[in-house]
């Protein structure tokens, strides 16, 4: 029995025949108490009848009962003979009774009392000598409508119980019908569930589950479904992960599992679509938002969470080695110029021209590795900075390190100085394409014992007012130069690194625009970098 649908359907059987079954007591209970009653009327109807009789009130009356000898028992005889009746038993008011089935016990007393000497007329069940009978006592009135005796008349109940046995065929066909009609039902109702689980028996079912939760939450990726109403339906472990979603999320609008702010909005926003980017001060999440349409209505919809944190930082440092690359391409496309140059000039013999141009070069690559190494002692700032020197000078781009600038060797925070840098650095490079020379960029770096403050300023033409809250947004740029080779990302990647390790960014905008950051250095600070 491993199919549902034949289990479902002996189950219902099952149910049916012990409903059909305690119903059918139920009803046999019933109508046996109805037959009961039917029968006490009878008794009563028959003893009423005795008791209109005139020579019955007459013979009933007292003194008058020893010129009818015989009478009341002869007529009571045939009475019971004509009605069916087990017995009809005459008595007057003092208990004697004046017939009875059992000749012997005409003229004595009777064991309880004379009950319907109140003028009532009293049913019930009752166990004499007959056995079990329907019995109704009548009061017996005389001629002058006084009360002289009562006549008591009983029915068997083997009379009540074959009645009863003829008439419960009937009703159990009847039930029967019920039980085969239910049954048919059954059948349907388990075959169209068979249809409602693609044909699926409880073990596949139970096993699909076990395999779908096995796979949900043994990938790395987190999912997420909702339903029409928004309310969460799956998630994965990973979901819950990326999300910092409670263990109960599930069941509960997504609205009120997710704090408030760009990812919610992320998650619930319909227009949402492929590779959504979006970065928090922790994790760098690719979103895809796909809605679910069966059979032409809205579904749900189905969400997906990549963590591309890691993958994004070795994309960023491969982003600083291709920035490096170009920088040491730069130097040596400028190196081998100047040796052209050079070269050119001792070709036509001319020395004096030569040294010149070297004691030329010498001194304006010698000040600026100078001013650099001099205020700058930490070694990967030292690189960047010369590397971003080399490509500002191909670019026709001045880069200028502030005369205030300086940081020690044992600087705090090198990793998020790094990407702080670069990025501004880059953003200003890009800001410059579209602008007329001269084009400068400066680099402020000043350390403090309690914080490290970084500037980069450039001479372009600013950013409007209305697009200044958005800068750090994700996806965001105000770049139209076909050379801008940093998508919106740049400067997201800032905020990031900054607010991760309690610092602060500020933007202003005068002939230009300055990026200010300052990092504290305390301990009790630091989180990061």
């Amino acid at each position: 029995m491993r199919k549902i649908s034949s289990q479902i359907l002996l189950a219902q059987v099952v149910i049916l025949t012990a409903s059909m079954a305690f119903g059918f007591l139920l009803l046999t209970q019933t109508v046996r108490a109805n037959l009961d009653r039917d029968f006490e009327a009878r008794a009563a109807a028959i003893a009423q009848t005795v008791a209109s009789v005139p020579m019955v009130q007459q013979c009933m009356v007292p003194g008058a009962a020893a010129a009818c000898a015989g009478q009341l028992q002869e007529y009571a005889t045939a009475t019971m003979s004509s009605t069916g009746a087990s017995y009809v038993v005459l008595i007057d008011m003092q208990g004697i009774r004046h017939s009875h089935p059992d000749p012997s016990l005409v003229g004595q007393r009777v064991s309880e009392p004379v009950m319907a000497a109140d003028g009532q007329v009293h049913l019930g069940i009752n166990s004499g000598s007959q056995g079990l009978t329907a019995n109704a006592r009548v009061p017996l009135f005389s001629p002058a409508d006084v009360v002289i005796g009562e006549v008591s008349v009983g029915i068997q109940e083997s009379s009540v119980s074959s009645e009863l046995v003829r008439e419960l065929p009937s009703y159990g066909l009847w039930f029967a019908v019920a039980l085969l009609f239910g049954a048919v039902a059954s059948w349907f109702v388990a075959r169209r569930m068979k249809k409602r689980t693609f044909g699926l028996e409880l073990d596949e079912i139970a096993r699909l589950l076990q395999e779908r939760e096995a796979t949900l939450h043994g990938i790395r990726e987190g999912v997420l479904a909702l339903d029409p109403a928004g309310r969460i339906s799956v998630v994965n472990d990973a979901a819950r992960r990326l999300l910092n979603l409670p263990d109960a999320a599930a069941g509960r609008p997504l609205v009120e599992v997710v704090a408030a702010g760009e990812l919610r909005d992320i998650l619930i926003d319909p227009s949402v679509g492929v590779d959504e980017l979006f970065v928090t001060s922790e994790l760098c999440l690719v979103v895809n938002r796909m809605p679910v349409v069966l059979r032409g209505k809205p579904h749900g919809t189905v969400i997906t969470l990549r963590d591309r944190t890691d993958l994004e930082g070795l994309a960023r440092e491969l982003d600083g080695q291709r920035s490096l690359t170009e920088s040491l391409r730069a130097q040596q496309h400028e190196f081998t110029n100047r040796l052209h140059a050079i070269a050119g000039l001792l070709e036509l013999d001319r020395p004096v021209d030569a040294l010149s141009y070297l004691n030329e070069l010498r001194g304006t690559s010698a000040d600026f590795d100078e001013s650099v190494r001099s205020r700058i002692a930490v070694p990967q700032i030292v690189g960047l900075l010369l590397g971003k020197a080399a490509e500002a000078s191909e670019r026709g781009v001045e880069l200028v390190i502030a005369p205030d600038s300086h940081l020690d060797a044992d600087a705090r925070h090198v990793q998020a100085l790094t990407t702080v840098l670069g990025n501004m650095i880059d953003n200003a490079f890009d800001a410059l394409m579209p602008v007329a020379a001269p084009r400068f960029v400066e680099v402020r770096i000043v350390e403090s014992p309690v914080a490290i403050e970084v500037s980069v300023a450039d001479n372009g033409i600013g950013i409007p007012e209305s697009e200044r809250p958005q800068v750090f947004d994700r996806g965001f740029t105000t770049k139209r130069s076909a050379h801008s080779t940093h998508g919106g990302l740049g400067l997201a990647l800032v905020m990031n690194a900054v607010t991760r390790i309690g610092g602060t960014v500020e933007v202003e905008v005068d002939g230009g625009t300055r990026f200010t950051v300052t990092l504290p250095t305390a301990v009790a600070a630091e989180v990061g970098g």
